[in-house]
């Protein structure tokens, strides 16, 4: 009897820890795609479309936001870590919209990569979007910059426009951020 007790107690230790490596091996498995985060693409293109020319802006900027496809780094300028760029357009405002009216990516040597607007839009008060830089396009190279433009039919806090930059290469991860700069501005009193 004292043999079937311990045969059938080693048999429940053995289900047992069967049972906890599945859920410690279950749990430890990734996330589905469907429910990780996506990278984003074009946030802008779920922005309402808006026409300027028949509305009176009294408000608006062009910011310079500079962007870096790659860094150099050790003692030879060969040593590149390619960074990932996210920029960042947000609206402080707590009452009105904003209208960007372009969202353009130059490279180094100032020729226009992109343009990411094919029409102003609509950005709601306290609302955000953005535009990803993959860290594997080096078309903008060290140099490279955005220039958003926006305007604005009622006076409204200006908005937050930066960039940051990210690599998470090999076992060196680097991150920093890029404010923009006001080159352009027009105020005018209703």
């Amino acid at each position: 009897m004292m043999r079937k007790v311990f045969k059938f107690q080693n048999q429940w230790h053995g289900w047992v820890n069967s049972a906890i490596a599945i859920i410690i091996l279950t749990s430890c498995s990734p996330q589905p795609l469907s429910s990780r985060p996506q990278a984003p693409t074009n946030a802008t293109a779920q922005l309402k479309a808006v026409t300027v020319d028949k509305i009176k802006m009294i408000q608006g900027q062009t910011i310079y936001v500079p962007i870096y496809s790659h860094i150099y780094h050790s003692h030879r300028q060969d040593n590149v870590i390619n960074l990932a760029a996210t920029l960042s357009i947000r609206n402080t405002d707590q009452l009105n919209p904003i209208i960007i009216k372009a969202i353009s990516y130059y490279d180094t040597n100032g020729q226009l990569i992109k343009q990411y607007l094919e029409n102003p839009v609509e950005l709601k008060s306290l609302a955000s979007t953005e535009v990803f830089i993959a860290g594997n396009d080096v078309s903008g190279g060290s140099g490279a910059n955005f220039i958003v433009e926006w305007v604005a039919q009622n006076r409204v806090s200006e908005p937050i426009i930066e960039a940051v930059m990210i690599s998470t290469a090999s076992a060196q991860g680097i991150s920093f951020i890029s404010p923009g700069r006001v080159v352009k501005k027009f105020d005018q009193e209703k």
